[in-house]
């Protein structure tokens, strides 16, 4: 299924960036003085693109097959080095957010479940569809202003990893909203089991029947909800990575967007597929080790 997923994402995106207007020749050679009509075929005819759509999808894959990402369109750069280069500064971004989003989402959302229907729970969900509604962007604009033009405590874009917290902080707290409203569900699931009432029956104290019999059930769910949240994320960091100018997979994939060129973006969707995949792989063996009734053989 990996497989499959990795090769239809592949197949998919080289068949609909040609559905996006624009021409990627015509932006390349717009600031040429001799950009004659001979040119410009010429310059298609060696970038492939005088192909048909199919025929350019199955040479791709048949690169991609022999570990070549091809060339940027801007700059003949090789795709591969672009990605791999900035590639470590999504992830980073992307890990830190998630222990932030997990870290105030989890504790805030099995709280919530277990005061149900109190003002609490209310006070902490409407926090919560509050912060799902709130643009990453414009929050990030915010934490800009404050941050690093009123208190001048963090660099607006230093190109290094001092401007790490901020993105982190925006993605964070963004997605934090979602990790506690998803846990209280999942977790308001476990409390009306049978076997937290038998516990609680018992008379045992209900430190231990949370720790104990509440808490490594609702793990699967909380594994989930970490898998979910860092596709977010990966996805999330388009965005915040251009307000912050943070040097990741998402700048890059937004510049070659806004220019049409086809191999960056191919490859951008083909890695950013590839974590996604790797990720539910980890996942679902996770499962199958929290819970001993589950099994893929």
């Amino acid at each position: 299924m990996a497989l499959v997923t990795l090769l239809a994402s592949t197949i998919g995106v080289s068949l609909l960036i040609h559905v996006v207007p624009g021409d990627p020749v015509m932006m390349m050679m717009a600031q040429n003085a001799a950009a004659t009509p001979e040119a410009i075929e010429n310059a298609r005819r060696a970038l492939g693109l005088d192909l048909p759509v199919w025929q350019q999808t199955l040479r791709y894959l048949g690169n991609i097959l022999q570990g070549d990402f091809g060339r940027s369109i801007f700059g003949a750069e090789p795709v591969s080095t672009l990605l791999f280069d900035r590639l470590p500064n999504t992830l980073a971004l992307a890990f830190a957010s998630m222990v932030i989003a997990v870290g105030i989402g989890l504790p805030l959302g099995f709280y919530s479940a277990y005061r149900k229907g109190t003002w609490v729970d209310n006070v902490l969900m409407v926090g919560a569809v509050v912060g799902v509604s709130i643009p990453s962007f414009w929050l990030g604009l915010l934490l800009l202003l404050f941050f690093s033009l009123t208190l001048e405590l963090l660099p607006v874009a230093s190109g290094d990893f001092r401007s790490l917290p901020l993105p982190a902080i925006t993605l964070g707290l963004t997605y934090s909203a979602i990790v506690a409203r998803m846990t209280r569900s999942s977790m308001i699931e476990v409390f009306a089991e049978d076997y937290i009432r038998t516990a609680r029956a018992k008379g045992l104290p209900e430190t231990i029947v949370l720790r104990r019999h509440a808490l490594k059930p609702s793990l699967i769910a909380v594994v989930t909800i970490v898998a979910v949240v860092f596709g977010y994320l990966m996805g999330g960091a388009v965005v915040v990575e251009n307000v912050f100018s943070w040097n990741g997979l998402g700048r890059l994939a937004l510049d070659a967007i806004l220019r049409r060129d086809y191999p960056v973006i191919q490859g951008f969707i083909l890695i950013f597929a590839t974590v996604i995949v790797v990720i539910s792989i980890i996942i679902d063996l996770a499962y199958a080790w929290l819970d001993p009734r589950i099994s893929y053989r």
